[in-house]
């Protein structure tokens, strides 16, 4: 008996360890948003499965917001041919008038959304702070979440993991 007894323990642990090791390696499913774009048009952010997505929250008082739609606008002429799709929410406190009239002068080619709510910004973990980027892999998964300005290498390094292939 006391032979059967080490085996169900050692059952119970490598249970334990394996649920473990899944719970800490599992990402979180990105919330499904509703959102407006700057047409007027809704969508929900579920539609863009099986595309990687990259969500950024941002304002245009924010100056690192600012400073990286450049380099956004760049890393999504890149990689959307492969797959990948960019949409900007604008915080419910910028003007939607401020916010049209920067992505029109700067002609940004990725989706832009009014947060006009805040209920985006609510379900993404309760973003307050901008810029606040999460990139989601084709089946869902918040796979990075960055505040601050992003790694514009860190990132093009995972969106290589993510869409495969090389680029130039």
């Amino acid at each position: 008996m006391p032979a059967r007894k080490h085996v169900l323990i050692a059952i119970s642990i490598l249970a334990l360890v394996s649920w473990l090791a899944l719970t800490l390696t599992q990402k979180p499913i990105a919330p499904n948003v509703d959102l407006t774009t700057l047409d007027g048009k809704q969508m929900a952010l579920d539609s863009l499965r099986g595309k990687v997505v990259l969500v950024n929250f941002w304002a245009t008082s924010c100056p690192g917001c600012v400073s990286e739609m450049p380099a956004l606008a760049d890393i999504y002429r890149k990689y959307q041919p492969r797959g990948l799709e960019v949409v900007a929410v604008a915080m419910n406190y910028d003007p939607p008038e401020y916010v049209r009239n920067y992505a029109q002068q700067r002609n940004l080619p990725f989706t832009i959304a009014l947060d006009t709510t805040g209920k985006a910004a609510e379900a993404f973990s309760q973003v307050k702070l901008t810029p606040t980027s999460f990139v989601i892999d084709r089946k869902g998964h918040i796979i990075q979440q960055t505040i601050g300005e992003l790694d514009f290498a860190q990132l093009k390094t995972l969106l290589e993991q993510q869409l495969g292939g090389a680029t130039s």
